[in-house]
């Protein structure tokens, strides 16, 4: 089936964070944002999440407005809330006040009863020696990928 192809990551996460835990959300979307979704129009980068009263928000997420929506579009960059048990909202919400993580969105897909969730994860932000480090490590793996080709 074409909906499980969906996989919308957020690329900069894994190179400004150290991702220490993952969780799956669901999100709470309106009229026509699984549409688009579907279609693949939808971002990750810069966006953040934050609790409001218990509740876990994502801000910053891009989702297109449908092409073939009337005045029934919704808004491309509204707050979205995300849906998780009690006991994940809990667990995220101390780790966040206690040792000063950061909640990011990894990557956005949608599952085999065709529910659009999106993957979390608990990070700590990199320094820029870190950032270094994980460049180089690219690069020198690159090259031994290369080099183990031509032979």
């Amino acid at each position: 089936m074409s909906a499980n192809r969906i996989n919308i990551k957020n690329k900069r996460a894994y190179f400004d964070y150290e991702i220490q835990e993952k969780f799956v959300a669901g999100i709470q979307l309106s009229g026509t944002e699984i549409k688009s979704i579907r279609m693949g129009r939808a971002a990750l980068v810069d966006s953040y999440c934050y609790f409001v009263k218990g509740e876990l928000w994502i801000k910053g997420m891009n989702i297109s407005e449908y092409f073939y929506g009337t005045f029934n579009n919704h808004a491309p960059q509204r707050e979205r809330k995300l849906l998780l048990t009690k006991k994940e909202l809990y667990k995220l919400e101390r780790k966040t006040k206690e040792s000063g993580l950061t909640i990011i969105p990894l990557r956005m897909f949608i599952n085999d009863r065709g529910f659009a969730k999106l993957e979390i994860g608990l990070a700590k932000g990199k320094k820029q020696h870190d950032k270094r480090e994980t460049i180089k490590a690219k690069d020198t793996k690159r090259e031994m990928d290369r080099a183990r080709k031509s032979f």
